[in-house]
């Protein structure tokens, strides 16, 4: 029998110091500027702090990550080498994420070693790590269960298991995988399971793998006060006109567009670029360097648009994100809400568009009964005529042909476009640094000179080849 704690509006103004930390971990928070709890992390970490599993309902950008890795830091005990804590995460990005963070508060702690272990990347730098056993594996489920049966990671001394977004994780067909990795693991251990929504299998995967949990519901049920929500009557064909009219009316810096559909989304990218508008395309059939690519192009504003489906965009973590619009509207109210939630951030305000065909005015009941709201569709002849509006992303960015098998650094990039101090470092933007590609982003004022510097100079004395991505 789970004990449940339901909370919309949490306390949290108690920083970490009121909890029996470690006092490298307090030292990491205050670095790191975490003055204080949010409410997932004020309510959950009491709970993960005794060793109890816990089942938390919390969106993207909560602060579960940090209260998780906090938790299992805490009880860490690194002068043992064997992996003590293993997260399973349903996108490589959000992996990555995940063990970011992790590292990022274990700073203070000496040789702490986290892994990630992710599809779409090679075996062979994975097992030449694993040939020392890390303290904390974050990984997607297939890849972990490919080195588990093949006897490279062993995980029977594992002390706390986190299935984070566990929601998606079942929408992808990932339980059959969960319980596979589930027999190498101990039977006596701390659970812990974190979904953005609560459909019925979240109690039911909950009830197979964890033992007594504390269940905390964060996110509330109502739209952000933040977030300006409007509904938009809509024949079919006239789907893409009322996108550019939306697009017209508020000018956003970056807008994300959730689609039902792969191919609408290809569809709807395709289009938006015939208005030359800069539309970038995410969803489960696309390659792994094409994911990081066109995520790497959104997230530091080289594209203005991105046209996603909700488990590709899941991992996306992005708080300026201006204007969310739904080409249709999904069948989960849950989801809507979590869709809708992704503007109107950190404290920022946001809006949000969504578009209703006949045949959908079913769904936003559904979604007004569920947050118990009173939303109309309305005419979209309230919004501006498409005209010759511009929309240009402020940033260009720039692949470099090398990565970390390189030793290249962001510190690298940034002395060979700045060196000759015909750029300033204020145009160069985000830098991220690959295994074997670099991207770079620059302003569009700055883009021609900052390629012709990488193209005809040197960097750490090699010559790299870089182009400039559409």
């Amino acid at each position: 029998m789970s004990h449940t704690t339901e909370s919309n509006s949490v306390d949290n103004a108690s920083g970490f110091e009121s909890l029996p930390l470690r006092s490298e971990i307090l030292a990491a928070a205050e670095a790191l500027g975490y003055s204080t709890m949010t409410p997932v992390q004020s309510q959950s970490l009491p709970t993960l702090i005794e060793g109890r599993d816990l089942i938390a309902q919390a969106k993207t950008g909560s602060g579960k990550t940090a209260a998780f890795a906090i938790s299992l830091l805490n009880r860490l005990d690194e002068s043992q080498y064997h992996t003590q804590a293993l997260i399973v995460c349903p996108t490589r990005e959000l992996a990555e994420q995940v063990a970011e963070e992790i590292r990022r508060l274990a700073r203070g702690i000496p040789n702490v070693k986290t892994l990630t272990l992710c599809g779409g990347r090679p075996m062979g730098p994975q097992l030449a790590s694993l040939k020392r056993a890390p303290h904390i594996v974050v990984g997607t489920p297939g890849r972990l269960l490919k080195h588990l049966e093949k006897q490279t990671l062993k995980i029977n001394r594992v002390e706390t298991l986190v299935l984070d977004e566990a929601d998606r994780m079942l929408g992808m067909g990932f339980i059959e995988d969960i319980d596979d990795i589930d027999d190498y693991l101990p039977t006596t251990r701390q659970t812990l399971l974190f979904s953005a929504t609560y459909p019925d299998e979240i109690a039911q995967l909950s009830a197979s793998f964890q033992t007594d949990p504390v269940d905390i519901r964060i996110e509330s049920e109502t739209l952000n006060a933040q977030i300006k929500e409007t509904f938009y009557k809509v024949d079919r064909v006239d789907r893409l006109q009322v996108i550019l009219r939306l697009l017209a009316l508020h000018k956003p810096e970056s807008t994300l567009i959730f689609c039902n559909q792969k191919h609408q989304c290809e569809q709807l990218k395709d289009d938006l670029w015939d208005e030359k508008l800069h539309a970038s395309a995410l969803h489960g059939d696309m390659e792994q360097y094409e994911r990081d690519r066109t995520l790497i192009q959104f997230s530091n504003k080289s594209s203005s648009i991105l046209v996603a489906t909700d488990v590709a965009a899941r991992g996306l973590d992005i708080n300026e994100l201006d204007l969310v619009i739904n080409f249709e509207l999904s069948a989960d109210p849950e989801v809507h809400i979590h869709r809708v939630g992704r503007t109107g951030r950190a404290g920022r305000t946001g809006t949000a568009a969504s578009l209703v065909m006949g045949s959908e005015e079913n769904r936003l009941a559904a979604i007004n009964n569920y947050r118990g709201t009173a939303h109309a569709s309305v005419s979209a002849d309230t919004l501006p005529a498409w005209g010759q509006f511009k929309l240009y992303p402020p940033m260009v960015t720039l692949s470099i042909g090398g990565g970390k098998r390189d030793k290249l650094r962001p510190g690298d990039i940034l002395g060979a476009l700045t060196a000759s101090k015909e750029i300033e470092g204020i145009a160069i933007g985000k830098i991220t640094v690959l295994d074997k590609i670099t991207y770079v982003a620059i302003t569009q004022e700055c883009a021609k000179k900052a390629l012709s510097l990488l193209n005809d100079g040197k960097i750490k004395g090699k010559r790299y080849q870089a182009r400039r991505l559409r």
